[in-house]
């Protein structure tokens, strides 16, 4: 005998398929849905929709978009100079936040992992040697997550683009501000230690 009718049941199931959504909070939301007036749910399912029925991806960057080319794309304000490539379209936002890049954006929609059969061939890299190939990039920043993959990636465009006289940099790592030295990994005080900086 099932716990809950099947409508409920058939949407929390459905909200156990989000990423980080359990059994508790799948029913949670489930329940505050059912709770909720009638044009709550309205608005949540047209939002929905309108997510998979309006948004595509950047011609030129990748990012996520609801038009031909993204915020930062159509921004003539933005430093065509710099790119900065990301994993995935979601890294962008905390880069933004410091407001301290003026630059554009490449996403490679992941990162090389062997493991999951993710080779150079599966990423956007293509689109980023077209960009540079333009003659206006003078460099790349490479903010690839911190995991082995993001490494593996991170090395794999540096010796790509190297040789075609650009700057490559990439985003320093180590201990986060308020964070304690006893707390620390070898791994992150060893980066730490690579990446100090004269005061």
């Amino acid at each position: 005998m099932p716990d809950f009718a099947e409508p409920l049941q058939r949407l929390i199931d459905e909200f156990k398929r989000l990423p980080g959504i359990g059994q508790k909070s799948a029913q949670r939301l489930a329940f505050h849905v059912l709770r909720s007036p009638r044009e709550n749910a309205a608005k949540l399912s047209a939002a929905l929709l309108d997510v998979k029925d309006n948004l595509g991806i950047c011609a030129e960057c990748n990012n996520i978009s609801d038009a031909e080319l993204c915020p930062y794309c159509r921004d003539p304000h933005r430093d065509r100079s710099a790119i900065c490539v990301v994993e995935e379209p979601h890294n962008i936002l905390p880069i933004e936040t410091t407001r301290s890049y003026s630059g554009v954006y490449h996403v490679l929609n992941g990162a090389i992992s062997p493991l999951r059969g993710v080779g150079p061939e599966q990423l956007k890299i293509k689109g980023l040697l077209d960009r540079v190939s333009q003659g206006e990039v003078r460099e790349i920043i490479l903010a690839t997550n911190p995991t082995v993959e993001g490494e593996a990636t991170a090395v794999y465009l540096s010796r790509l683009l190297k040789p075609l006289g650009l700057k490559v940099t990439r985003i320093a790592m180590g201990i986060p501000v308020g964070s304690d030295l006893e707390f620390s990994d070898e791994v992150t005080i060893s980066k730490s230690l690579e990446n100090r900086r004269e005061m």
